[in-house]
């Protein structure tokens, strides 16, 4: 039987597993934002026993603290239980206990230009606010998100829109960027920044910032406490979720990554890819419910 198979009281230093954890998607649902309690109680049930379950993602602090970290400390985080989530995709991150969140870190070289974020919000305001609203809460992003009520049809539909407009505004301020396949380089053919449209909003970020960048914040984080996992899981919904598993493969981690929404298309990867279908789940078992779905399998394996 393997490390996975038989019950046991992880190693403090060496766990038989480490989570790595999109949250947008796997964990919170992309249509409520919500969390669903099971999912709370799983990931303390994992951490309490010494699983570090760490987030990876494009969201504020705010948005952790509030969708995932109040409710793990209101369902009984225990005493000395360490989360670590790292924010906006590498350029923030907090580590939080049963007493709350801890000092939040910025990278201030990968954050976005004051003047640009403003010019954003102007812009939703102005032409977009019937369907997304600007991020208040980013520290090193700039973001849109579409409003709950919307259907996502027809944000997706004003998302183009905006997307074109906000590539426009960073070439008006002389910066070059990137979307998707569409390359606009500024004056010094330098291309610094990145727009990055998700299912439910869009991120203009720094180009050094990605889930791979997450993934070695992760991994430091980890070493700073004595910490060196076995083996890793990688969970996430998107294309660009898959960094974290090719960050940490490439770094000679053993991993496997999990994909909550395949449907994209599942890349030929050197590691091993999972999906509901692994769990004998039909395929329209996607997102948080497919999250929800690994996280009992990987309780039920490791603590019994």
């Amino acid at each position: 039987m393997t490390a996975l198979q038989t019950p046991a009281a992880p190693s403090p230093s060496a766990p038989p597993l480490a989570l790595l954890l999109d949250v947008d998607g796997p964990v919170a649902s992309p249509v409520t934002r919500d969390v669903q309690p099971g999912i709370i109680a799983d990931m303390l049930a994992l951490a309490a026993a010494g699983i570090p379950v760490i987030f990876n993602t494009g969201r504020s602090d705010a948005f952790i603290r509030e969708q995932v970290m109040e409710p793990m400390i209101a369902a009984g985080m225990p005493a000395g239980t360490v989360i670590h989530a790292i924010c906006e995709k590498g350029a923030v991150w907090f580590s939080y206990t049963a007493e709350g969140a801890g000092p939040v870190h910025v990278d201030r070289e990968l954050a976005m230009p004051q003047a640009l974020g403003d010019d954003v919000r102007r812009l939703v305001a102005e032409d977009y606010s019937a369907h997304m609203f600007f991020d208040e809460t980013k520290r090193a992003m700039v973001s849109v998100e579409q409003h709950v009520a919307v259907a996502n049809s027809d944000y997706r539909a004003e998302q183009e829109l905006f997307d074109a407009d906000a590539m426009a505004l960073m070439g008006r301020h002389g910066l070059g960027v990137v979307r998707l396949d569409h390359h606009a380089p500024n004056s010094d053919d330098q291309i610094d920044y990145r727009v990055d449209p998700t299912i439910i909003s869009t991120d203009i970020e720094s180009v050094r910032l990605g889930k791979d960048l997450g993934a070695s914040r992760a991994v430091e984080l980890l070493a700073a406490q004595g910490i060196t996992p076995q083996a890793w899981r990688t969970v996430g919904d998107s294309r660009t979720d898959y960094a974290m598993a090719d960050w940490l493969h490439h770094n000679d981690h053993p991993v496997k990554h999990v994909d909550v929404r395949p449907a994209d298309g599942v890349p030929v990867k050197p590691y091993e890819v999972l999906t509901a279908a692994d769990l004998g789940l039909g395929g329209e078992v996607i997102h948080d419910d497919a999250g929800a779905a690994f996280l009992r399998s990987w309780r039920s394996a490791l603590l019994g």
